[in-house]
């Protein structure tokens, strides 16, 4: 018995460590180019790293553009916790650190990963998903109208690689 409790307790906390490792990968992202963009002497003003991450937002899109949503930083955000992201940026306190303490607040904003990016030396696109060729098209602008099947949705990005993929890549 007394080894079960012994087990239980270390099942515990080896969990307990696990969900601690959270990434944060969006959150991390966002704030680090925000802060890069800057100069050194702005990012201790509060209301200039407020102004720079909602200028970031203004251009994101997918994950970033959802971070940004939560965060308050786009004008349809439902929600308003920008201070809890610039105040403590604004003291030096290091984005891993805020995105943490933002986890606590909302559990959605470490939720949120960046997507792999497609190794095209190695990918093989008869592999793929449907639903990824789809993300694949939609990423680059384009579309497939009349495409009902997986092997047309191949050949449209077949055809469309030599455009958006460069050729170091291939």
């Amino acid at each position: 018995m007394k080894e079960l409790s012994l087990l239980f307790v270390f099942l515990t906390a080896a969990l307990v460590v696990a969900a601690r490792k959270k990434t944060c990968d969006v959150c991390v992202g966002v704030l680090q180019k925000s802060l890069n963009d800057m100069d050194k002497a702005d990012v201790s003003s509060q209301p200039k790293l407020d102004d720079k991450i909602k200028e970031f937002c203004g251009g994101s899109k997918g994950k970033e553009n959802r971070f940004c949503y939560y965060i308050g930083a786009l004008p349809e955000s439902a929600t308003y916790i920008m201070n809890e992201v610039t105040k403590p940026l604004s003291w030096g306190m290091p984005p891993e650190k805020v995105c943490e303490r933002l986890n606590e607040k909302d559990a959605q904003i470490c939720d949120l990963e960046y997507d792999k990016t497609i190794d095209w030396k190695t990918v093989d696109l008869n592999k793929l998903k449907v639903k990824d060729l789809k993300k694949i098209l939609d990423e680059w602008g384009e579309q497939c109208k009349a495409c009902t099947e997986k092997t047309e949705y191949i050949k449209r990005v077949q055809e469309l690689m030599p455009q958006y993929v460069p050729k170091t890549e291939l």
